[in-house]
């Protein structure tokens, strides 16, 4: 297989990217699918918020708007936020550490067919007119009642999304503990890589207990399980403690990342290493420890009592205090560095007042007795949108900018980028900052309308305002995309100038096998220093260059999880049709006999020559 670029057909490239196990193109599908189902949230919040710019609004109806609030949470967290970063830890942590692929490039393909064919499920509830209707959170209380088959699709998507999840989490675990290049000590570890190790290490906690939350849902709705009906002996709160014994964790298994994300923009742009590095690890760490002792902050008012109250109180409050590290590092990185302000920058600027309003809130409620008040109103829709969106979708459109040239090979425009930054940035401000007030001023979420005379008409239009803003922002980056493909003006190994870790000392786009040798790692921030030492290629190999051993693709992964998608109709109708159940036996066989195929299947992989890999350095010019 030569990794010289060839033509090829449509039916061959598409076969190529269906059949692919290469951690570049699973993280390139990552951002296609997740980026999908990002408009298609965005789209479902704008009908949220044009719903409420005015009172007594009848623009979608009570229903449809419960509908809306449902899937734009779901599809927001568990299908745009978590698989875009997912892509970004595909793309980038494998060339960070100085690996070929991840661990298991056949799991790692599993991963994303499941979560696209679960997101897939869930939002074909859509066509069939029984949507999820009872919270991203689904409580129980509401979710058992709900009636038609929304809330199946809700749990049975979720349970196959989730299960390529928790497959990511534990390929990038062992790929960062066993795959290191030479020298690659763990506290010489980019600030990226070691938030993708503690936010999959989190992963690995806690998706085991959705997916049994959502198991006992399941067969509370289809078999008559009784987990959760009080009047039959179940605990409708159990759910609640099930769900945010996984949901408090996923906020820092989004927002770690994203800070890993910060760290290498402070870094690059302000030209310095990143001040603080092991108090910033040992802070990554912390969070991801405490992050798992807050979670019945969310619960506050389901009468746990004080002792649990205060203890969960404490624990909120404490977390708070490794985050505050993380700023002050970054700040300090800023002082007295040569700082460039490019479009990537400007997100890492403008996320640290956004993030920190967002932090100072979650502590305000972290107060037992003000929570109290302010529980199920819009000041908490504005605090958990300032800590999503003004920590992880400014870390995600960052990203984009910054490692579009690594992944793609081109240079998304700048003037476009800062363009994009200040629609989505003005509009998230506008959007947010106004419903704090409005949650100080009585208005419940989750209210699809609301009388005049109530004081809320103007802030509501505001927000509407804001919304539309960050919409327009997101339009641009799409035309910036389509400009930038179209032009496709190739860019060098390190298109910004100061990039201080291992992905920027190879090729725009990297070759399939990732480096001609593997590199030897010689500090924190190794390719900085090989050029500040007069290196200019930024990498000294640990071993001559030799065969490499590549693995092969494979259709199976696609085929194993479509087994599930089609599984998963048949449980939901198996008792009220005919092939209800024929179809569940069919999707389950289909599975395990992909299943089986991949076991008795002797795949070997297959080899790059060592000719290949120097004719390949050649026609770039010596560059890895």
């Amino acid at each position: 297989m030569s990794s010289v670029a060839q033509k090829k057909g449509f039916g061959a490239t598409l076969w190529d990217w269906l059949t692919t196990v290469d951690h570049k193109k699973i993280g390139i599908l990552y951002l296609l699918g997740g980026g999908f189902f990002f408009v298609l949230g965005g789209i479902e919040a704008l009908m949220i918020r044009w719903q409420l710019h005015k009172p007594n609004s009848d623009f979608v109806s009570a229903g449809l708007f419960n509908d809306l609030i449902t899937m734009h949470g779901t599809t927001m967290i568990f299908l745009a936020a978590m698989p875009i970063l997912f892509g970004f830890m595909n793309a980038i942590v494998p060339l960070q550490i100085g690996a070929r692929d991840v661990a298991f490039p056949f799991i790692n393909s599993l991963g994303f067919w499941m979560f696209f064919f679960g997101g897939l499920f869930l939002n074909i509830s859509w066509l069939y007119g029984q949507v999820p209707d009872a919270g991203w959170t689904s409580y129980a209380s509401l979710s058992l009642a709900s009636p038609g088959h929304g809330v199946d699709f809700y749990a049975i998507g979720l349970q196959i999304a989730g299960g390529g999840t928790l497959m990511a989490g534990i390929n990038f675990l062992v790929t960062i503990i066993n795959m290191r290049a030479p020298g690659m000590t763990y506290m010489r570890m980019p600030l990226f890589t070691w938030t993708t190790f503690v936010a999959s290490a989190m992963i690995l906690f806690a998706f085991p207990p959705l997916t049994v939350g959502l198991f006992f849902l399941t067969f509370d709705r289809m078999f008559g399980g009784n987990f959760f009906d009080h009047t039959m002996g179940g605990n409708t709160i159990i759910w609640e403690h099930i769900f945010w014994i996984f949901g408090h964790p996923e906020v820092y298994i989004l927002i770690l990342p994203a800070f890993g994300i910060f760290s290498e923009i402070f870094s690059i742009f302000s030209r310095k290493r990143l001040f603080g590095y092991p108090s910033m690890v040992f802070a990554t760490v912390l969070i991801g420890f405490l992050g798992f002792m807050v979670w019945a902050h969310h619960m506050f008012t389901v009468g746990l009592g004080p002792t649990a109250n205060a203890i969960f109180a404490v624990a909120t409050m404490a977390i708070a205090v490794p985050t505050g590290v993380k700023i002050f590092n970054w700040l300090l990185t800023m002082w007295g560095g040569s700082i460039k302000v490019t479009t990537p920058m400007l997100y890492a600027l403008g996320f640290i007042p956004s993030f920190v309003m967002g932090g100072v809130t979650g502590v305000m409620q972290g107060a037992a007795p003000l929570d109290y008040q302010l529980h199920d109103s819009y000041f908490i829709v504005a605090h958990f949108h300032y800590v999503i969106v003004g920590g992880v979708v400014l870390a995600i459109l960052a990203a984009t900018h910054l490692w579009w040239p690594k992944m793609f090979g081109t240079m998304l425009n700048e003037t476009l980028g800062k363009v994009t930054f200040l629609f989505f940035f003005v509009g998230f401000h506008m959007t947010f900052l106004i419903q704090h007030w409005l949650g100080f001023w009585g208005m419940p979420r989750r209210v699809w309308t609301y009388m005049d005379g109530q004081g809320w008409n103007v802030a509501n239009f505001i927000s509407t305002i804001g919304a539309l803003l960050m919409g327009v922002g997101v339009i641009v980056l799409v035309i910036n995309i389509i400009i930038t493909s179209v032009k496709n003006v190739k860019v060098a190994n390190d298109p910004w100038g100061d990039g201080r870790t291992l992905e920027w000392a190879i090729g725009s786009p990297p070759v399939f096998y990732n480096f001609a040798a593997t590199p030897l790692v010689r500090g924190l921030d190794t390719v900085w220093i090989e050029k500040t030492e007069g290196n200019e290629s930024g990498l000294t190999p640990a071993e001559p260059i030799k065969d490499i051993h590549m693995p092969n693709g494979s259709i199976i992964p696609l085929l194993m999880s479509f087994g599930l998608f089609i599984a998963g109709f048949g449980a939901m109708f198996r008792t009220e049709t005919d092939w209800g159940l024929p179809v569940l036996i069919f999707g389950l066989l289909w599975t395990f006999v992909a299943m089986a195929a991949r076991s008795l299947q002797d795949d070997l992989g297959y080899y790059v020559k060592k000719d290949e890999i120097l004719r390949d350095l050649k026609n770039k010019g010596g560059q890895n």
